[in-house]
Parts: C-alpha cells; structure tokens; sequence
C-alpha cells in the first residue's frame, strides 16, 4: 500500500474530500441511490463509495474530469443504449462533471440492480432447499 493513500471509513469522509462543486454532485448521487435502494447499505469499497443489498449494487467515484458510475456489467449492458452518450467500459460508465448528471437515468439502473441482487439472493436459497 502506498504510504500516502488516505483509508475512508465512511461515504461522508470521501465526499468531503473534493470541491464544494463535486461535493454537490456526489451528494445528489448519493440521495439518488438511497431512494432507489432504500434497504441497501452504504459502505466504502474498493476506497470508493459503495450500496450494498445482497451484494454490491453500485458504486461510484469523483475524478478530474468525471463522475465515475460502477453498476456492473448487467447494469451497463442492459441500459446500453441510453448509456451510449457516455465513455464507458464493460462495468462502468463516466458522467462528464461539466454536464448535467442523467440521476433519473441513474435511479433506473440502481433499481434494475436492486431486483437483480434480490432475484439472485432468491436463487441461491432455492438451490439449498
């Protein structure tokens, strides 16, 4: 571990960290994804910001130029073409910092995760039985 790399202990630490600017928009986010996933569980992960419901639902981050949105790679794929303005990887897509953040578009996904989570959750107690 680098000697300099600051450990977080809570979503609220790692917010603070940025601008007042940032801080806003990591905020909204966060508010976003508390209401599109109530019961979900915040927790940093990965030193970033992290939901959490039978499993890690989604995370994000705050970068130079971009707000960093981790839903995994079903939660790209299957908001692919609404995502498709955006940079992005298998698991990933990057929100431009200098335009207006989609949190609708955001909510959808959390949502679409959450009843993945609970639908694999289920699954998996259905094999035990």
């Amino acid at each position: 571990m680098q000697p300099n790399k600051i450990n977080f202990n809570s979503i609220d630490e790692y917010i603070l960290q940025f601008p007042t600017n940032i801080q806003e928009i990591l905020k909204m986010l966060r508010k976003v994804i508390k209401q599109s996933a109530p019961e979900a569980e915040e927790k940093i992960s990965y030193q970033i910001p992290t939901f959490a419901l039978y499993g890690n639902l989604v995370h994000f981050a705050a970068h130079k130029n971009h707000i960093g949105f981790y839903p995994a790679p079903s939660g790209i794929d299957a908001f692919k073409h609404e995502l498709s303005e955006y940079k992005g990887a298998k698991g990933s897509v990057q929100f431009p910092i200098d335009k207006p953040m989609p949190y609708e578009l955001i909510s959808k996904i959390v949502k679409f995760r959450v009843a993945e989570n609970i639908k694999k959750s289920e699954d998996k107690l259905k094999k035990k039985k």
